[in-house]
C-alpha cells in the first residue's frame, strides 16, 4: 500500500511540475533557514556545557547601585582569595587577569620574535573548575613565573620543538617558564585562552591586581569562579557576601552587592559581557519558524487551489472503495515526497550558505551528518511540516462526496476553498509586513546613528596605543606633529566615546562625603579639546601639565550637581580617594561618551600623564598614504620592541552598533526570503487561477475588454486583501519596534511614513507579481483560449 502511496504521489509531482517547483522551492528555501537558525542556536546553547559538574559551576559578579544600577562581571581582586579563606561554599575557587593584547617575547634561531597575545594570569585551581586538560608537562601555575601554553600556542611560537621547559618574556619585563602544554580548547568557550600565567606573579604585571587587601574598586580584568560543593545552593552564598560589603567597603556610596552568574549565562548576558542576548535567540527561533510557516502557507493554498481540479478523481476512487483514511493518506504522501525534496534542496542551500553565515556572524557554524541533533531536528521538521502543509488539503480532498465531486456540484466547497485561500494570504502578507516595518525602522535608526552629532569630530582621527608613560611619551608626541600632514595630536586615557572607561566616586566642592552618582574619568592633554573639536560654554581650558592640577567637566555633570555651567568655575574636585585633586577651570558642551543607547554620562577631564593609553592624531585624509607609514615609522623607532597598530577612530565608534548592524543585516535577508516565498506562492496561485479562467478572460476580451480592465478584475482582489493585512500587521510592527527603540535614549522615531513606505513597497512587489502573470495571460490570443475551451 506504502508503495503505491508512492507512485502516485510521482505521477502526481510529474503531471503538475511546476507546481511542485513553486513547491519545492519554497519549502526548500523555508526549511534552509530553519536548518541554519537551528545550527545557529544550537552552537550558541553548547558554549561551555562540556565541563564536569558545569551546573555547579558559578563566576562572582557586582550590581553597583548607586543613582543608578551598573553591572560588572567582575568583583575587587581580594574578593576570590578572601572568599576561599572565609567560607566552605566552594569546592574550588580560582581568579583569572586578563592581559589583553600584551606582548611576549622569545629568541630563536638568533631572531627575536614577538607576538601580541590575549594571556590570562591564572591560579592553578582554575584548571580543576574548568576541563582544560594537559596533554605534555604539568600545571606548576602555584609557582612563580611559570606558564601553560595550548597546542596551537605551542605550534605557532616554537614550530616542531617541544615548548616545555621554553622561556619567553611577558610585556618585556617578566620572565616566564612553560611546564606544560593544554589540549586546544574547543571552538565553544567564553573563558579559553592561549597562554595562562601564574597569578602569583599578576602583582609584577600590576601591583594592585596582586594585593590581598586590594577592595577599592572594580577592573574588568580580574574574574573570580567558584564551583561550588554538591547540595549547596547559590542563595546561600549571597547570603552571606553583604558582610564583605559592610566589612570593605562601608564608607562607600559605591554600593556593591556581590552575586553568583551561573557558567551557562555567561554566553547570554549582555549586563555582564554576554555575547548574545538570550532574547536574540529565541527571536531567531521565531524568525526561523515563521519562514517555515509562510512557505506551508504557500503549500496550503497551491494544493487547495488545486483540490477543486481532482474531484473527479477522488469521486472514481471512492466509487472503487477507497476510504477516506486511503485518500488521506494518499495526499499526505504526495506532500512527503515534496516535503523530501524539499529538505534535499534546502540542504544544499545551507551547505552552500553555511560560509557566508559563519562570517557575517563570526561563529564557526558546522553541519554534520554525524550529529544526532541534527537528525533529530530535520525529521521532527519533516513530520510537522508534512501534517502542516499537508493536513488539511488532505483533508478537504478526501472529503468530496463521490456523487457531487463526479457532478462536479461542489460550489459550497469551491467558496469555502476561496475563503481559506484569503485568510492564507493574509496571512503571508502580515508576516512580510512586520519584517519591512522592522527594516525600515531599524535602517532609519541606523542612519539617525551615522548622522547624529557626537558632539566631537571623529573624522580623520588615527588612534595609536601608547607605550609608556615618560619622556618618551612627550618625544614621540613633538615628532608626529613634525610631520607633514599631521595636523593636531592629544595624548590622552582615551577617545571622547570609547570602550576605555573608568567610572569613579568622586567628591565635590570639598564635601566630606562622595557624591551619590559616579564620574567617567577623561585623562587628556591640554590638545584633547582641540584634536577632537569639543566646544567649551564656560571658562578655559586646562593648563599643560604631566599631573593632575584642574579639571574640565561636561554639562550633564553641572546639571546633575544642580549648579548653572558658570557657577561650576573655581569648584575643588577630587576622586580616587582625594589622591588627585584641582579646582575646575572650564565646563565643555555634552558629547556623547557611549553609544546612543546609552544616557550622557557626567564626566571630568584632567591633566594626568600616567594614566595617558593613547594618541590620538588628527592628520590630512588627502596625505594619508604619506602620512600612515610616517607615523608607524616613528612610533616603532621608539619602541622597538612593541608592536605596532592603529585604528580610525569613526571605525572604532562604527564597532559600538556591530550588533545593530547584524540586526540589519539578518532582517534584511529574513524580509526578502520571506517576500521572495511569498511571491512565489502568489505566482504559483495567480497562474492557476489564470489558467481556471481562460475561457472567462478570452470571452471578456472579444466583447472588448481591455487588458486593465483584466488586470484590474484579478488585482483587485490582492489590493483589498493588502490593506487587511496592513491593518493588522501595523499596530503589531509599532508595538515590537517601539520596543525596540525604547533600548536607546537617542533614537529616531516612527512615523507616518514609515508605515506609508512600507504600504507602498509591499503593495509594488504583490502588484508586481500578480500584473506579471495576468498581462501574459491577458495578452494571450483569446480565439485559441477559446478553441482550447
Amino acid at each position: 500500500m506504502l508503495n503505491n502511496y508512492f507512485k502516485i504521489a510521482i505521477r502526481v509531482i510529474r503531471r503538475s511540475a511546476s507546481y511542485a517547483l513553486i513547491n519545492v522551492s519554497g519549502l526548500g528555501l523555508g526549511i534552509a533557514c530553519a536548518i541554519l537558525i537551528f545550527s545557529l542556536i544550537s552552537y550558541h546553547l553548547g558554549f561551555d556545557n562540556f565541563h564536569h559538574h558545569s551546573d555547579r559551576v558559578y563566576r562572582f559578579v557586582t550590581e553597583e547601585h548607586r543613582d543608578a544600577v551598573n553591572y560588572a562581571s567582575a568583583v575587587p581582586p581580594a574578593f576570590g582569595k578572601t572568599f576561599r579563606d572565609d567560607y566552605p561554599f566552594g569546592e574550588k575557587v580560582a581568579r583569572i587577569c586578563v592581559a589583553e593584547e600584551a606582548i611576549i617575547s622569545f629568541e630563536s634561531n638568533g631572531e627575536q620574535k614577538k607576538f601580541k597575545v590575549d594571556a590570562r594570569f591564572a591560579e592553578p585551581e582554575f584548571f580543576d573548575i574548568f576541563n582544560f586538560p594537559l596533554v605534555s608537562g604539568a600545571n606548576h601555575l602555584h609557582q612563580a613565573n611559570k606558564a601553560l601554553i595550548t597546542e596551537a600556542a605551542a605550534r605557532k611560537y616554537f614550530g616542531n620543538d617541544p615548548a616545555v621547559g621554553k622561556t619567553f618574556r611577558f610585556q618585556n619585563e617578566i620572565d616566564f617558564e612553560i611546564t606544560g602544554v593544554l589540549r586546544d580548547f574547543p571552538i565553544r568557550t567564553d573563558v579559553g585562552g592561549s597562554i595562562f600565567l601564574s597569578y602569583t606573579s599578576v602583582g609584577q604585571y600590576n601591583e594592585w591586581y596582586g594585593r590581598d587587601d586590594a577592595w577599592g574598586g572594580i577592573t574588568e580584568s580580574i574574574q573570580t569562579y567558584a564551583r561550588l560543593r554538591d547540595g549547596v545552593h547559590p542563595a546561600d552564598v549571597e547570603a552571606v557576601l553583604p558582610a564583605y560589603v559592610k566589612k570593605y567597603r562601608d564608607q562607600s556610596k559605591n554600593v556593591h552587592h556581590y552575586k553568583l552568574q551561573p557558567l551557562a549565562d555567561l554566553h547570554f548576558d549582555p549586563r555582564y559581557g554576554g555575547r548574545i542576548p538570550e532574547s536574540g535567540v529565541w527571536i531567531l527561533a521565531v524568525v526561523g519558524f515563521f519562514l517555515v510557516f509562510t512557505a506551508c502557507l504557500n503549500f496550503i493554498n497551491l494544493a487547495t487551489a488545486q483540490a477543486m481540479g481532482r474531484t473527479r478523481e477522488v469521486g472514481v476512487r471512492k466509487v472503487m472503495g477507497s476510504t477516506r483514511p486511503q485518500l488521506f493518506w494518499q495526499f499526505t504522501t504526495e506532500t512527503f515526497s515534496i516535503v523530501m525534496l524539499a529538505f534535499l534542496v534546502a540542504f544544499g542551500i545551507a551547505t552552500g550558505v553555511l560560509p557566508y553565515i559563519n562570517e557575517l556572524f563570526s561563529t564557526q557554524v558546522t553541519l554534520q551528518l554525524s550529529d544526532p541533533s541534527l537528525w533529530i531536528f530535520s525529521i521532527v521538521t519533516m513530520v510537522v511540516v508534512t501534517f502542516l502543509a499537508g493536513a488539511y488539503p488532505g483533508m478537504v480532498l478526501s472529503g468530496f462526496r463521490p456523487v457531487s465531486a463526479l457532478k462536479g456540484k461542489l460550489q459550497d466547497l469551491a467558496s469555502r476553498s476561496l475563503n481559506l485561500r484569503r485568510s492564507l494570504i493574509i496571512a503571508q502578507l502580515i508576516i512580510s509586513q512586520v519584517l519591512l516595518i522592522g527594516l525600515i525602522v531599524i535602517s532609519n535608526q541606523m542612519k539617525y546613528i551615522r548622522q547624529a552629532d557626537l558632539g566631537f569630530d571623529e573624522e580623520a582621527v588615527v588612534m595609536i596605543p601608547t607605550a609608556s608613560n615618560d619622556a618618551k611619551m612627550k618625544t614621540l608626541k613633538e615628532q608626529f606633529l613634525r610631520t607633514p600632514g599631521v595636523e593636531k595630536v592629544s595624548v590622552c586615557f582615551g577617545a571622547p566615546a570609547s570602550r576605555n572607561n573608568w567610572s569613579t566616586s568622586f567628591k565635590f566642592d570639598n564635601r566630606t562625603e562622595s557624591e551619590v552618582f559616579s564620574g567617567q574619568f577623561k585623562g587628556a592633554d591640554a590638545d584633547y579639546l582641540s584634536t577632537f573639536g569639543i566646544d567649551l560654554v564656560a571658562g578655559r581650558n586646562l593648563v599643560p601639565s604631566d599631573s593632575v592640577r584642574e579639571f574640565l567637566v561636561n554639562e550633564t555633570m553641572a546639571s546633575r550637581l544642580g549648579i548653572a555651567p558658570e557657577e561650576m568655575l573655581g569648584r575643588h574636585l577630587s576622586f580616587n580617594g582625594d589622591e588627585f585633586k584641582g579646582h575646575i577651570v572650564g565646563v565643555v558642551r555634552d558629547f556623547h561618551d557611549q553609544p546612543l543607547r546609552s544616557q550622557i554620562n557626567p564626566l571630568f577631564i584632567t591633566t594626568s600623564m600616567r594614566h595617558y593609553n593613547s594618541y590620538a592624531v588628527k592628520i590630512n585624509m588627502s596625505q594619508a598614504a604619506t602620512v600612515l607609514p610616517a607615523l608607524e615609522k616613528l612610533w616603532s623607532a621608539t619602541y622597538p620592541e612593541r608592536i605596532y597598530e592603529y585604528a580610525f577612530l569613526d571605525n572604532e565608534t562604527a564597532q559600538f552598533y556591530e550588533t545593530e548592524q547584524l540586526m540589519l543585516t539578518m532582517i534584511r535577508v529574513f524580509s526578502g526570503i520571506a517576500l521572495f516565498i511569498g511571491c512565489m506562492g502568489l505566482y504559483g496561485l495567480v497562474s492557476f487561477m489564470s489558467v481556471r479562467r481562460t475561457k472567462e478572460i478570452g470571452i471578456r476580451k472579444v466583447l472588448g475588454g481591455s487588458v486593465a480592465h483584466i488586470l484590474w478584475l484579478f488585482g483587485k482582489e490582492f489590493y483589498h486583501l493588502i490593506l487587511v493585512a496592513f491593518a493588522l500587521a501595523a499596530p503589531a510592527g509599532w508595538f515590537l519596534m517601539s520596543k525596540w527603540l525604547e533600548l536607546y535614549e537617542y533614537h529616531a522615531g516612527i512615523t507616518v511614513w514609515t508605515f506609508a513606505a512600507e504600504l507602498v513597497v509591499i503593495a509594488l512587489i504583490v502588484l508586481t507579481t500578480v500584473g506579471y502573470v495576468t498581462t501574459k495571460a491577458a495578452l494571450a490570443n483569446p480565439a485559441r483560449a477559446l478553441k482550447d475551451e
